[in-house]
């Protein structure tokens, strides 16, 4: 084994470059308290949209719209985003920023709700993508996110390894509990073809086969 040289998360962390209107929904999610992916996990993102050539995508927990902003940097012009969170200034400052950097409102749709009611009544089989951030209901999420993706389709599990915690079997409170089973069940599911990344909080990428 080749031992370590350097500090790869901060080389991957600055490898690409946010934009004004990201910096400023960073900056949102300080007042705010929102998670959002941090900018290595956002170049992913834009790469997985860009494979994928994603033109529906579902986003759960929408943050300050750090997420949202690189989703369509990756996306055709006929990409439409649903994102959903629980807090209404959450999907505010979502608003705000989308529409100051120049993106329609007819592409995307933000709903503010109880989370599983929302996911309950989007169509089966109509997503390229889904997102995930919030560890509550992640095994339900999980579950959601493959009705809702055509075959082929990819989710992506935002915080999955909550920044080391989950790789750390001593640590027993809710959130690395619901993302450590969470990753088992879909590694132990054969309705999908997935790995896991150690960047920004770590990510979780599966295809529905």
């Amino acid at each position: 084994m080749i031992g370590n040289r350097g500090d790869m998360s901060a080389f991957a962390e600055s490898y690409v470059r946010e934009d004004i209107f990201m910096q400023q929904a960073r900056n949102n999610a300080a007042e705010l308290g929102t998670l959002d992916p941090s900018p290595a996990v956002g170049g992913l993102l834009r790469f997985v949209v860009e494979s994928l050539k994603a033109r529906s995508i579902v986003e759960i927990g929408t943050g300050s719209g750090v997420s949202g902003l690189w989703l369509f940097s990756g996306a055709a012009s006929d990409m439409v985003l649903t994102s959903i969170d629980t807090e209404r200034e959450h999907a505010a400052s979502a608003r705000a920023v989308f529409e100051e950097s120049g993106i329609s409102s007819q592409r995307f749709r933000l709903i503010t709700g109880i989370i599983m009611e929302v996911v309950g009544k989007l169509a089966d089989s109509n997503y390229d993508l889904v997102v995930i951030r919030p560890a509550a209901d992640l095994m339900d999420l999980i579950h959601a996110a493959n009705r809702l993706l055509r075959p082929g389709g990819m989710l992506f599990i935002d915080h999955a390894l909550s920044g080391g915690k989950v790789a750390d079997p001593t640590q027993r409170d809710f959130e690395s509990i619901s993302r450590r089973d969470g990753i088992r069940a879909v590694k132990e599911d054969s309705r999908w073809s997935s790995t896991v990344l150690p960047i920004g909080s770590g990510v979780l990428l599966a295809t529905k086969l």
